[in-house]
């Protein structure tokens, strides 16, 4: 009984620790924000209570090595292709990469796992930016996903045939992420269609936003959807086109359709809204109870502001706080981070650390005020896949169900117990439906090709 209670005071000691670290390293980001910065140091200690116990048993050094052994685990996000530039209208420029049908899939190159961009915006590449071979994969599971991708290519090969006007398909990422999260989709179309993945501006391998840096223009959802009409005029100057966007990237096909729709109309045969809104996002209440949503949604864009000011100290206590961000990214991440790959958790935790603390700020705001409800009529006319996670605390599923209710001919899928990035939890799920949305997308291409003949 005496051992009990003292292992007790421990983690009650631990915890207090842990918590008043997070929140000396937190408040001292924010004391410039006044209420807001005074709900950093709030917000830190009470989340890093819930990591204190793993603390207590397993230690600092363990921990990061346990990170390492993670990160050098699996090819995830080392997926290289033919590597390409569009500038955007401020002349930021906008990095892309081609996977062209018929080469055959590369090796996974060895650095940069995560995608991570230079802050001076200079693309890292693995040697002249090309592939290498595939090492083969191992052990029953990975045998079983090749044999499935396999599978997968060989319908979309009869599918699209030799004399097909075979799609394009061009995939846009979500906030904080990079084109990197698309790792298992792009391994299930190479070398079968062609494909092209970017970087958002200020993500990934793209540069900082030119806008952003000199101050003269505000992110906002339209322009995002103008940087990708300019890495399509680049990468995809000609033939059909499928659209596939996750989160933000979904909410960038919306902005090109609400302002390029004839070039909609005349080039895209299938969408893919995968884990998305068309608006209302500042109604969302991200799994916390009514008083807390109304205080995030009052003080995190002043909060993020302020911490965008300051972003080397706080560069400086995420690092120190790595374990706690660790938590909150898996809850907010994955619907049952428990049955997730640790490698594969452990990806997602890189793609995110990955974009500084600035550039999170920046786009924030943007979402608030995001609306493209009407836009979405534009691609009622094609093939169209709504795919979400069942227990996304992001982007609802109900957020999905609003979306076809404007695209009823889309096919909706609903995925019990994922969450927001449903195409890294449930790959294999989102990989057939969008093999099956190619496959439908084809056809149309070639009838609106000979109807025009």
């Amino acid at each position: 009984m005496t051992d009990g209670k003292e292992a007790a005071a421990q983690a009650v000691e631990a915890a207090a620790e842990v918590a008043a670290e997070a929140a000396n390293n937190w408040a001292r980001a924010g004391r410039h924000a006044g209420i807001a910065g005074a709900a950093i140091g709030v917000v830190a200690a009470g989340a890093a209570a819930g990591v204190a116990i793993e603390r207590l048993t397993v230690g600092r050094g363990m921990r990061r090595r346990a990170r390492l052994a993670l990160d050098a685990s699996g090819p995830y996000g080392t997926l290289r292709g033919t590597p390409g530039a569009a500038i955007a209208e401020d002349g930021t420029e906008l990095y892309y990469e081609v996977d062209e049908p018929g080469e055959e899939p590369g090796r996974p190159e060895n650095d940069d796992r995560a995608g991570r961009t230079a802050r001076d915006g200079r693309p890292k590449n693995g040697k002249n930016g090309k592939d290498r071979t595939v090492k083969p994969a191992r052990g029953k599971e990975a045998r079983a996903a090749q044999e499935a991708q396999g599978g997968l290519r060989k319908r979309l090969t009869a599918a699209l045939g030799r004399r097909s006007a075979a799609p394009t398909v061009v995939f846009s990422h979500g906030y904080c992420l990079s084109q990197d999260s698309w790792h298992f989709q792009r391994a299930a179309l190479r070398g079968t269609v062609r494909t092209v993945h970017w970087d958002q501006r200020s993500h990934g391998r793209s540069a900082r936003g030119h806008g952003q840096i000199d101050g003269t223009e505000e992110v906002t959802i339209d322009l995002l959807g103008r940087d990708l009409k300019a890495v399509l005029d680049a990468a995809v100057p000609e033939g059909p086109i499928v659209l596939v966007g996750h989160s933000m990237g979904g909410m960038t096909v919306m902005a090109l359709a609400d302002q390029f729709p004839e070039y909609v109309a005349q080039r895209v045969v299938g969408v893919a809204l995968i884990g998305t809104s068309a608006g209302r996002l500042s109604e969302v209440g991200f799994g916390l109870p009514s008083m807390g949503v109304k205080a995030f949604h009052w003080l995190a864009p002043g909060v993020l502001k302020a911490l965008g000011w300051q972003h080397e100290i706080v560069e400086r206590g995420r690092r120190a706080t790595a374990d706690l961000f660790a938590g909150l990214i898996k809850r907010y991440s994955f619907g049952s981070p428990e049955q997730v790959d640790p490698a594969i958790a452990r990806f997602g935790e890189r793609l995110i650390e990955a974009t500084p603390i600035d550039v999170v700020a920046e786009f924030f705001p943007a979402f608030a005020v995001h609306d493209k409800t009407e836009a979405l009529v534009a691609y009622d006319a094609v093939p169209a896949l709504v795919l979400a996670g069942e227990s996304d605390l992001i982007t609802p599923a109900d957020h999905s169900r609003s979306i076809v209710e404007v695209l009823p001919e889309a096919e909706l899928v609903c995925v019990p117990g994922a969450g927001h990035l449903v195409m890294l939890e449930r790959p294999e799920l989102v990989n057939e439906h969008l093999v099956s949305l190619v496959e439908r997308a084809s056809v149309a291409a070639r009838n609106t090709r000979h109807a025009r003949a």
